[in-house]
């Protein structure tokens, strides 16, 4: 922040100049008129000394007139060039006063609407945080200059969630819903918050959220991981198992969650098998969007593109949102090269592949690493989200 209040002090100096050089022509044009008043004196004095001596008979009146005339010469010759003195209706305090006032309504006026909180914030995230703590100051202080940025709320909901503060957690997501409207993930993450600041006791605000988020996204992962934890807890086997299976079969190979949730289901069957229950079988769900994809160059743009250009191979919707569904980022040193893009790479939770029936498959080369315009591109023709048929992708034609 220092090179910034340096600026500013800069910028504060040459406007007080524009106050203070009228000021000082002023004082300028005084002492031109301090000078003339003195020089006129000296000629009155000049002409009384001269008719002094012409009363005692030593001048006579040529004589007068020609030291009179002499001393009108060097009245005009000190005078000559000097300014006329100029009137000023603002007077000399006002000048001073605004001098000192500028700077202060200007301090003020920036502390209370500018935006040196967020210059600083800006700084700050430029750098990792150290800790956990440093991580969520600087995320509060964000949402307090940013009140209205639904994502700056929602990551710090995830925060206060990672260190177990589900009631600070569930006043935030509220306000992310407020904001963001009733999107399936915030609903869930909302009641997930709710259920813990309840100490575990299922509400019925905790089902009405969890109902509309399902109802919205049948497949959305937090509610269902809750709601089979709170049906695990209220020993309804069964239902843990249902809700269970259908999240596993959200999750790519590979996911963390799997193993804790295959876990999870076991517990559950163990201890339904020991009440004498039989364990039905756990409804299948589609399994989310995974499509395979060989990007590669163009034999007459190969000349044209550098090896650490970058590559940008994303999904979107056909008929949806603008923002892409999934993407990689790549560099033309890479191609040709075969890629898969799934749920597991969606760019944000609400918009994946297996939600769009019908998408597009774009690469695109931005030598300034933007992903949204560049140098060359290559589409390919509508297909369906649920393809399994490797596609073949060749950037071949100029982005515009």
């Amino acid at each position: 922040m220092i090179d910034f209040w340096l600026a500013a002090g800069l910028l504060l100096l040459i406007a007080l100049s524009f106050l203070l050089i009228p000021v000082l022509r002023v004082r300028r044009a005084q002492r031109e008129e301090d000078r003339t008043a003195l020089n006129v004196a000296l000629y009155q004095e000049r002409v009384a000394e001269l008719q002094a001596e012409q009363a005692e008979g030593v001048l006579n009146a040529a004589q007068l007139d020609t030291g009179r005339a002499e001393a009108a010469r060097e009245l005009l010759a000190d005078t000559e060039g000097a300014e006329a003195p100029r009137e000023s209706r603002m007077g000399k305090p006002l000048p001073l006063l605004a001098a000192v006032l500028v700077p202060v309504l200007g301090l003020g006026l920036y502390l209370h609407f500018g935006a040196s909180d967020k210059v600083e914030l800006t700084r700050e995230f430029a750098q990792a945080p150290q800790s956990m703590e440093e991580m969520t100051q600087r995320l509060e202080r964000a949402v307090a200059a940013q009140p209205n940025s639904a994502e700056g709320l929602y990551f710090l909901g995830r925060t206060y969630m990672a260190q177990d503060r589900p009631a600070d957690a569930a006043k935030i997501f509220e306000r992310t819903v407020a904001l963001a409207g009733r999107q399936p993930e915030l609903l869930g993450q909302w009641a997930q918050a709710q259920y813990f600041t309840d100490g575990k006791k299922w509400s019925d605000k905790v089902q009405a959220l969890t109902d509309e988020a399902l109802k919205l996204d049948p497949k959305e992962v937090t509610s269902l991981g809750l709601l089979g934890i709170a049906a695990f807890e209220g020993e309804r086997y069964q239902d843990a198992i249902d809700f269970w299976g259908r999240l596993l079969a959200q999750l790519p190979e590979g996911d963390k969650s799997r193993e804790a949730l295959q876990g999870g289901i076991a517990r559950a069957t163990e201890k339904l098998q020991a009440s004498g229950g039989k364990v039905a079988q756990v409804p299948t769900v589609k399994a989310g969007a995974l499509l395979k994809v060989r990007v590669d160059l163009a034999p007459a743009l190969k000349a044209k593109v550098q090896p650490g250009d970058s590559v940008f191979i994303f999904a979107r919707a056909v008929s949806g949102p603008p923002a892409p569904l999934a993407a990689k980022r790549l560099t033309v040193a890479d191609l040709p090269v075969s890629v898969e893009l799934g749920d597991a790479d969606a760019m944000m939770p609400q918009l994946k592949l297996s939600n769009f029936p019908e998408v597009q498959l774009v690469a695109r080369i931005s030598r300034a690493g933007q992903p949204t315009s560049g140098e060359w591109i290559g589409r390919s023709q509508p297909l369906a989200s649920s393809t399994t048929t490797p596609q073949q992708l060749t950037i071949d034609s100029p982005d515009q």
